[in-house]
């Protein structure tokens, strides 16, 4: 063996072999997230409600694009029972703009079965939270550990990408929960796991990681470099399509200043099922004399980049998209009642760009 993997053995040993953590490690870290983690709502509470919903948000989501999104939703479902008695379309409302709607439509589900089968109380251990619709792995863990203290350790992308080069190597996906609860600080599980996955998202970042600003440099092993691994790459489509914003003045549902024409996605469909969007296409429309070419937007769903052409003018009669296939099931909604309908990320997107929202 090299004197280089010798002095790479040694550290592997020292930092996590035979399950054991240097106490001085779980310390520094735990000092450096009680002074530098950000200050984010969910990290002010234990209440399993509030902790849940941040958990599901932040699933393939920015932090700040979850903040305002997270202030919303509580400030209209406050608590399960909230949740649980909604309609879907309130929930959809509530969660518009985040994308990934399976995500709220399976959290009204679990609201319902926590308030019908567990009396309104989230169960309190990480095995009992994953009987729940919804609830992963991850998640259950997460909350077991934040909300109730359970010594059970969390694995996300930042985790994984701490411990990979912490320990150094390739690990398998059970090599990296193993480490990861062998290095949980059990005195502060659901600290530790936060000051991990904190550590992963603003120091130990997958390129250019800082790493004379990081804590655990000391025990790490690879010292910023990531074992290399093959990733698949995805590739990004590019689209065009066409959409028209239609609005005609005169009272609102409610005393609004005007209404815009809205057309429904079939609830069977397999992207944003049951959402309300402004009439699209992907072939130019026949112009309309009262429709002017506005502006382009830059928009992304999943693995598609799309070019979105939008027309503006004031309408009253049925729009002309070539291949529109909603558009008999259009509906005109006042400017007052739009924040209370499911709209579509791209659709919100258009509106406040208008002022409309």
């Amino acid at each position: 063996m090299s004197a280089a993997g010798s002095i790479s053995e040694k550290r592997r040993t020292v930092a996590a072999a035979n399950g054991k953590t240097p106490v001085a490690f779980q310390r520094a870290l735990l000092r450096w997230y009680d002074a530098h983690r950000r200050d984010l709502p969910w990290r002010k509470t234990r209440d399993p409600y509030r902790i849940w919903l941040s958990e599901i948000m932040l699933q393939q989501t920015r932090v700040a694009a979850v903040l305002e999104h997270y202030r919303i939703f509580l400030e209209r479902f406050s608590d399960i029972n909230a949740l649980a008695s909604a309609s879907e379309p309130d929930v959809l409302a509530a969660w518009s703009g985040l994308g990934y709607y399976r995500r709220a439509r399976m959290m009204r589900r679990c609201a319902r079965q926590i308030v019908e089968e567990h009396g309104s109380e989230f169960p309190q251990s990480s095995e009992s939270l994953l009987k729940l619709p919804g609830i992963g792995r991850y998640t259950a863990a997460a909350m077991a550990s934040i909300a109730f203290g359970e010594t059970v350790a969390v694995v996300d992308g930042n985790v994984e990408r701490v411990l990979q080069r912490l320990i150094g190597g390739t690990l398998t996906t059970r090599q990296v929960w193993e480490h990861a609860q062998a290095f949980l600080d059990r005195s502060r599980p659901g600290d530790f796991n936060q000051a991990m996955m904190e550590l992963g998202a603003t120091v130990c970042v997958p390129r250019e990681p800082r790493c004379l600003a990081c804590p655990a440099r000391k025990w790490c092993v690879t010292r910023g470099v990531e074992a290399q691994r093959a990733k698949p790459v995805v590739r990004q489509r590019e689209k065009e399509i066409w959409c028209v914003l239609h609005w005609r003045e005169g009272n609102g549902n409610g005393g609004g200043s005007g209404k815009v024409r809205f057309v429904q996605r079939p609830r069977k469909a397999a992207l944003m099922a049951g959402m309300w969007e402004l009439p699209l296409s992907s072939a130019p429309p026949r112009m309309l004399r009262t429709a002017i070419a506005w502006r382009k937007f830059r928009h992304s769903i999943t693995v598609t980049n799309y070019t979105v052409h939008v027309l503006r003018g004031e309408q009253t009669g049925n729009l002309s998209l070539p291949d529109n296939r909603f558009a008999a099931k259009g509906k005109w909604i006042g400017l007052d009642g739009i924040q209370q309908l499911p709209i579509t990320g791209l659709t919100r997107k258009i509106l406040k760009a208008s002022g409309m929202i």
